[in-house]
C-alpha cells in the first residue's frame, strides 16, 4: 500500500480546515504534513529508527508543533 495515503489524508483534512474557517488547524496540518513527509522519506532511505529511549523524545527539528510556531 505504501505510505502516500497518509499524506493524502492530511491534505484532505487541511482542505476541510481551509474551507471551513479553521486557519489554526489548517496551519497545524501543514506542519503535520511536513513532519510526515520527512519521516517517511527518512524511513524509505533506510535510516535506522529511534529506539524507545529518552533520545527518541528529543525536540522536533520542526520546532514546537503544538503551537504552530517554527524555529
Amino acid at each position: 500500500m505504501g505510505q502516500k495515503w497518509i499524506i493524502d489524508v492530511i491534505a484532505d483534512l487541511r482542505a476541510f480546515a481551509d474551507q471551513n474557517g479553521l486557519p489554526l488547524l489548517a496551519h497545524q496540518l501543514e506542519v503535520t504534513s511536513t513532519v510526515a513527509q520527512a519521516e517517511i522519506a527518512t524511513m524509505l532511505e533506510g535510516a535506522p529508527r529511534a529506539a524507545n529511549t529518552d533520545e527518541s523524545h528529543s525536540a522536533s527539528p520542526f520546532g514546537d508543533t503544538r503551537s504552530g510556531l517554527r524555529p
